[in-house]
């Protein structure tokens, strides 16, 4: 098996985490790993709880997985919220100088590594709080065993800028945690095979955003929105390297509007936003399907609705995907499965957006789209296929013997010729009223539902050429299995990995994944499905939004909808545990579990609180007065370790009862206690 480690590092916004960690996971793949990285932040600038995790491996991974090998924790709340989290085998890095490491909290096996920062940071001089972070990089490099060396050079190369003195500093903390860890600690054992091949370390949004230029986009609007806003931050960054006009509009409403403007006017045109976002984009979506004119959308989707969870992730806008603009009209939806899928199949959104003569949207979400992850060089072309449809320059001589050019001509592929406007002899209506051949509205005076009814065909016959083009889903993993999985989107990395333990466990299993959601392969769908023993969809959504979309147009009702919705993405194990439930014939139990109440014990701390408490030991209740059982969570001070009283959370409901203060009986006999 490959080698591979998955660090975990704590800290509140403002601390400079992402920067750290941004270090780390160029180091790994300047050293020839692959990595992924996963974030769980807050929609703050300071302060909050920021969680981000990264997985190092020998062999390519497109998830987090399950694991936390090393826990580098910025504040006192990092320890306190992750430290139980830590497998034997693994070590817990903090700054000894401010933080302190209640031992009840460390699992066996684990190593604690307290660094002086202070102390062996003395001879550098006056160093600002958040180089705490350098120090302990330093540390975690000795125990995963990296060369230091390659580290110091991306430090060097990250404040180059800012000049030699501020290299030196930065570089002489990491030597000093280095140091101080190889003397102090023993290193964790993994054994890397370096291979030292230079990976980039990218985001889906930045490939999408690649994908594009590629791909021959000229034109990018938007609206700053999360977790869409980098695509519109590189793109603007690029735009005259790339030759890509980029347009920050007032709202969403103009920003669709833009692009179709450009795609109207001839050029390959972008736009992106989130779920919110895209609500306003809606109609004009249909616009572009009624006028026929090419534009690609993305939706980098997060938890909704409304506001919902900024940034958190989530699978949730499927039906609004469906249901965008009012009556049927040609469009393409298309999910992205990783970071190489968004860049071609961005390449292949422009394609089938000027072949076809319609809106593409492209359907991505928060994990794929900010989280970052290796991708080998060579799987980036540096040339794509542009196929950029029927055009018309100037009109045959027997055109005028049939009425000029006529830019929806009733074409037996639904697809007409089109003409840049401003063509000499090709002046035409474009409105968004049904129209003739030549754009002619047919609705002012009196509606022609002759006219209507073959428009609306001529339409909507696109996509069966659509459908021809788009390769269907196929089975992956072993073909005699009990357990067929299937998803879509980002979903696919996480899926096969619970499939190889399920099918490792003894429980075989195969996975069937959808990219192309409209037009759909539904007859394909079925003659795979159908001869399935046992189907599960999962998905990042509270409804089973794609397993309703799956039995329309197929036909086909699965056995079971594993969903997941509350802000976080799916990991193999949770999939595993659910899934081997399901078999067992175990009913879902949506009670509120042990870990879940200490974060809901967290939020309350914090409102109520102000930080100043920790949640130490928990039981469960028989609820009494309260008419549900109860988690009982006793809450101690941070400084002192005495008790703040014991709150008390409902684990049907999750309803917080409120704190009971050190001495009041609570009303709920306990009848089980656990760490």
């Amino acid at each position: 098996m490959a080698t591979e480690i998955t660090v975990g590092m704590a800290g509140a916004a403002g601390d400079g985490l992402d920067r750290t960690g941004d270090t780390l996971a160029r180091t790994a793949a300047r050293l020839g790993l692959h990595l992924f990285t996963y974030n769980s932040y807050q929609s703050l600038i300071r302060g909050g709880h920021t969680w981000l995790r990264l997985r190092l491996s020998e062999e390519k991974v497109d998830n987090h997985g399950d694991h936390l090998n090393v826990l580098v924790a910025l504040n006192q709340d990092g320890i306190e919220r992750h430290a139980r989290e830590v497998e034997a085998g693994g070590a817990i890095i903090f700054n000894g100088s401010k933080l302190h490491c209640d031992p009840s909290l460390v699992p066996e096996g684990v190593a604690l590594v307290a660094l002086p920062v202070t102390e062996i940071t003395a001879k550098l001089g006056k160093l600002p709080p958040v180089m705490q972070n350098t120090a302990a990089l330093g540390a975690l490099l000795h125990l995963m065993g990296f060369d230091v060396e390659v580290a110091a050079e991306i430090l060097s190369e990250t404040f180059k800028k800012k000049g030699q003195e501020v290299i030196d500093q930065n570089v002489g903390v990491l030597r000093a945690g280095h140091e101080y860890a190889a003397a102090h600690a023993q290193p964790l054992g993994q054994r890397w095979k370096f291979s030292r091949k230079r990976r980039p370390v990218v985001t889906g949004n930045q490939m999408i955003a690649l994908g594009a230029v590629a791909g021959g986009c000229k034109f990018y609007s938007a609206y700053p929105m999360s977790p869409a806003s980098f695509i519109l931050h590189w793109l603007a960054a690029h735009s005259e390297q790339c030759g890509v006009l980029v347009k920050q509009a007032e709202d969403e409403l103009a920003v669709v509007n833009l692009a179709i403007g450009a795609g109207h006017a001839g050029v390959r045109a972008m736009c992106a936003t989130s779920g919110g976002g895209f609500a306003l984009m809606t109609e004009a979506i249909g616009m572009a399907g009624m006028i026929e004119t090419p534009v690609v959308v993305v939706n980098v989707q997060r938890g909704g609705p409304s506001t919902g969870i900024p940034t958190k992730t989530e699978q949730g806008d499927l039906n609004q995907a469906f249901g965008a603009s009012q009556g049927d009209y040609p469009r393409v939806i298309v999910a992205v499965k990783d970071a190489l899928d968004c860049f071609h199949a961005t390449v292949e959104a422009f394609n089938l957006a000027e072949t076809f003569q319609l809106p593409v949207i492209l359907i991505s979400d928060l994990l794929l789209g900010e989280h970052r992850s290796t991708v080998d060089p060579e799987a980036i072309p540096s040339k794509v296929p542009i196929e950029r449809g029927e055009w018309v320059t100037e009109l045959a001589p027997e055109a005028s013997l049939n009425g000029g050019y006529k830019r929806y001509a009733l074409t037996p592929s639904g697809v007409s010729p089109r003409a840049r406007p401003g063509r000499a002899g090709m002046i035409y209506v474009s409105g968004t009223d049904d129209h003739d051949e030549k754009g002619i509205l047919i609705s002012d005076e009196h509606t022609n539902p002759a006219i209507r009814r073959k428009m609306h065909e001529k339409r909507m016959r696109k996509m069966d050429g659509v459908r021809a083009r788009l390769k269907p889903p196929v089975l992956e993993g072993p073909a005699a299995a009990e357990v067929t999985l299937i998803g879509w989107g980002s979903t696919w990395s996480v899926i096969q990995e619970a499939a190889d333990q399920l099918t490792r466990s003894g429980l075989k299993t195969n996975q069937l994944h959808f990219k192309y959601i409209h037009p759909f392969h539904g007859a394909e769908a079925k003659a795979i499905l159908k001869g399935c023993k046992r189907t599960i969809v999962v998905e990042n959504n509270f409804t089973g939004q794609f397993a309703r979309h799956l039995r329309a147009e197929s036909g086909f009702s699965v056995d079971h909808v594993l969903t997941r919705y509350d802000g976080e993405p799916f990991e193999p194990a949770y999939i595993v545990r659910r899934v081997k439930d399901f078999v067992a014939g175990k009913p879902a139990d949506l009670r509120v579990e042990d870990h879940e109440a200490r974060e809901m014990a967290y939020h309350y701390i914090r409102i109520h609180l102000q930080e100043r408490a920790r949640p130490a030991r928990l039981q469960r209740a028989n609820g009494g007065k309260y008419g549900e059982p109860v988690w009982e969570v006793e809450l101690v001070n941070r400084a002192d370790g005495r008790a703040e009283g014991t709150l008390v959370i409902g684990m049907d409901t999750g309803s917080m009862y409120g704190l009971q203060l050190p001495g009041v009986e609570t009303g709920a006999r306990a009848v089980a206690a656990q760490r």
